[in-house]
């Protein structure tokens, strides 16, 4: 009884952490792209992945991999890169004939020719120059081959296991993406997918080596590394995409050379029951030959970090060129040939060093494939993410109300080190990467939301003053007139703004059966989020009526932009009631939806009213629009109607136009818009189904109406949660009863508010 009495008592704090853990539930349900994503939560797990990967690195030496270096040794005693073909051809000739080495792979591209043995020059001038001199003719056909650097080099890679490396660019908005060079053989297409949906990276471009060399070689891979949005490279792409083939990394291809395979398995499992993301494809594995790759959705491999950079033994090219090194080093050892120096822009930044070699990228993915030693990150992480976040999230809820500070404290400490403690010993012992940021992160928030809810509780008793006086005008412009109050004037002006009208649909309706009390409750809960949002927005609030609201922007405080904030409004009042809904039929209140009206135009605004009663507000034949607006929304089915002066001052938003109308009580016709949002962020889909609205409308407006009735009950079946479609079907059906006049101009008159 007594527990039952603690929980009511804390029934607040307990609503708050079931809040906080439905967040972290929904961040780990969400994708990378989706909204509910929370970026400081993935920032965190980079840097937990990070600390992971530092904690468990074995700081020893693998000599199996050899990484000859172009260093600023190199590039001192030698000269500055790119160095001739000749003395890679000597490079190449060393390692094999003379160090005996098992294959050797290029971090570097051989895209343009070599002409530093000026041949070309001597041959011009046995044209131009010395036609007639036939010692000079002779002289140069018996030097000719020698100073064919490129066909050099050619020959001395032929027949060997030696793979060259190359880039892909994957700006896929570039059509004009450079290509050069010649790509080697897909080892993928598409069939081998099963015909599954796989994400890998697309590439539109690439920088190849030159189709003499790659003729030659035994192989070819990319170099391209993953960068995550923090800079840091924690994996590489098995392959890239181009074209609809499939080519493979400069690491895949050096191991399926070792092995002596020609073919890339996949290797998918069957759907997991368990919590699993919509697109996932069943893809896990890559098989080469006996060996298993883990890949992650986009078939990416984690690098599994040896150590800092000198985790494999490091020879300066210079000192192989001229045989300055220990044979036993080389022997029968892996060869890489990539750059250390500075100066040739190679480094990048990795969970163990901020600039680390690119090459050794490939020699740790290499050695990983070989030892099977790469981490595992599949697709049900997330379901097991989600489930111990459920798990621990309820028990805090539950258990932190409950307890004194001191064993709260206690509890939260020992939650956390057990939670640490166990997913280091699934990375260290199962080669499993469990998400750790998003458990640890809420453990410490729900602590710290308990631990001061009383402090917050009493600064917001303090603050109930004014809070009252900041309900109508945001804080901030409150604050802004208070520096300079000679500024601002209550008298009438004409001016540019823009207005609000938002209503909850059906609510006389809606609140049939409600008790007053529970009638005031849910307008506190309804109209506080929303009076916040406009004031977030820098909007004044003119009104509350009933279960109405009516806002405007750009007064008394001036605002350039007010269009633009009463849009940003209006979209996140929407956003908000989409989540108050689920709260409020959790309740056992009424499901609620608003619909928003926003107009721009010149209107009067000022202190109005009479001798009685006087109010900061506004009028005109811009504000009733907007109201009209505000109630088309119902008509439409839409949740938010602008006209055609928002939409030209906020041009960054898509909008779809709904209709041309005549409104009651206004002569003009207007257009009448529906934002659906910014541009950058819609999404093929949505755009896809905008060309198909906008072409329903043409044959609508040329009184088609058999095509625009086809286009909209195609759209009602793709999108049958949209009433817009399913209206103009019914208003067809009108108007091949009633048809309009030939040369009608598309205006619908409207004969009711």
């Amino acid at each position: 009884m007594n527990i039952q009495t603690n929980l009511k008592r804390h029934l607040p704090l307990l609503s708050l952490n079931l809040l906080l853990l439905i967040f972290f539930l929904a961040h780990v349900a969400s994708n990378e792209v989706q909204p509910m994503r929370i970026k400081f939560i993935d920032q965190m797990e980079n840097m937990a992945y990070d600390a992971r990967v530092l904690f468990s690195i074995e700081k020893t030496i693998d000599p199996r991999i050899v990484i000859v270096d172009i260093d600023e040794k190199s590039l001192a005693e030698e000269g500055r890169w790119p160095w001739g073909r000749d003395r890679l051809a000597k490079l190449v000739d060393e390692l094999f004939t003379h160090f005996k080495v098992q294959i050797v792979a290029f971090d570097v591209v051989f895209a343009e020719p070599d002409e530093s043995s000026g041949l070309k020059v001597l041959q011009q001038l046995a044209i131009d120059e010395f036609r007639d001199v036939p010692e000079f003719n002779s002289k140069l056909e018996e030097i000719k081959e020698s100073l064919d650097y490129d066909r050099l080099f050619s020959e001395s890679i032929s027949n060997r296991p030696v793979i060259l490396g190359y880039y892909f660019g994957a700006e896929l908005e570039n059509e004009k993406a450079l290509r050069s060079g010649v790509l080697p053989k897909p080892v993928l297409t598409k069939k081998h997918f099963r015909g599954r949906s796989i994400h890998v990276p697309v590439a539109t471009g690439f920088g190849a080596n030159l189709e003499i060399f790659q003729k030659s070689a035994a192989g070819g891979g990319h170099f391209n590394p993953t960068i995550d949005q923090d800079g840091v490279v924690r994996r590489v792409p098995m392959f890239y995409e181009f074209e609809g083939q499939y080519y493979e990394s400069l690491s895949l291809a050096v191991v399926r050379k070792l092995l002596g395979e020609k073919i890339v398995e996949p290797v998918f499992v069957e759907e997991l029951a368990i919590f699993k993301k919509a697109d996932y494809s069943g893809l896990e594995w890559l098989r080469v030959g006996p060996n298993l790759i883990p890949v992650d959705e986009k078939i990416q491999a984690l690098i599994p970090y040896r150590g800092k950079q000198g985790s494999y033994p490091y020879l300066s090219a210079t000192d192989v060129l001229h045989g300055r090194v220990d044979a036993s080093i080389l022997k029968n050892a892996i060869v890489l040939v990539g750059a250390s120096a500075p100066g040739l822009f190679d480094l990048r930044s990795t969970p163990v060093q901020s600039k680390y070699p690119g090459v050794e990228l490939h020699a740790n993915l290499i050695a990983g494939i070989l030892d099977q030693s790469i981490k595992e990150k599949p697709a049900y992480v997330v379901g097991a993410e989600f489930f111990i976040l459920l798990l621990v999230g309820l028990l805090m809820t539950m258990l932190l109300p409950l307890l004194t500070p001191v064993w709260a404290t206690v509890a939260t400490m020992s939650l956390l080190l057990f939670s640490i403690v166990i997913n280091f010993v699934i990375w260290q012992y199962a080669n499993l990467v469990l998400p750790i940021a998003s458990g640890v992160m809420m453990i410490l928030t729900m602590f710290l939301l308990n631990m001061s809810y009383g402090f917050f509780i009493e600064r917001r008793k303090k603050g109930e003053i004014t809070h009252l006086f900041g309900q109508y005008i945001p804080p901030e412009l409150v604050d802004e007139m208070s520096d300079d109050p000679t500024a601002y004037s209550l008298d009438a002006e004409e001016k540019e703004l823009t207005v609000l009208f938002s209503d909850v649909r059906g609510f006389t309706t809606l609140s049939e059966g409600m008790s007053p009390q529970e009638l005031a409750a849910l307008m506190n809960e309804f109209l506080t989020p929303i009076t916040k949002i406009i004031h977030d927005y820098r909007g004044t609030i003119d009104k509350y009526m009933g279960d109405a609201v009516m806002a405007f922007w750009g007064a008394p405080v001036n605002d350039p932009d007010h269009a633009r904030h009463a849009l940003q409004a209006g979209l996140a009042m929407i956003e908000r009631i989409s989540t108050l809904r689920d709260e409020f039929i959790a309740r056992g209140w009424p499901e609620i939806r608003i619909g928003v009206g926003i107009n721009t135009g010149e209107m009067s605004v000022g202190n109005m009213g009479s001798e009685f009663r006087m109010a900061y507000t506004v009028m005109g034949d811009t504000v009733n629009l907007g109201s009209r607006l505000e109630g088309l929304t119902r008509q439409y089915g839409v949740d938010v109607i602008v006209g055609q002066t928002v939409r030209d001052a906020v041009p960054e938003f898509v909008y779809r136009e709904l209709d041309r109308v005549r409104v009651k009580g206004k002569n003009e016709p207007v257009v009448i818009y529906e934002p659906l949002g910014l541009k950058e962020e819609m999404t093929k889909d949505k755009l896809d189904e905008l060309k198909l609205y906008v072409q329903a409308i043409r044959y609508y407006r040329k009184q088609d109406w058999d095509m625009a009735e086809l286009q909209f009950l195609n759209l009602q079946k793709m999108h049958s949660e949209k009433p817009l479609y399913e209206f103009y079907i019914e208003r067809m059906k009108y108007f091949r009863e009633n048809p309009p006049p030939e040369d009608w101009d598309g205006v619908f008159t409207f004969t009711s508010k």
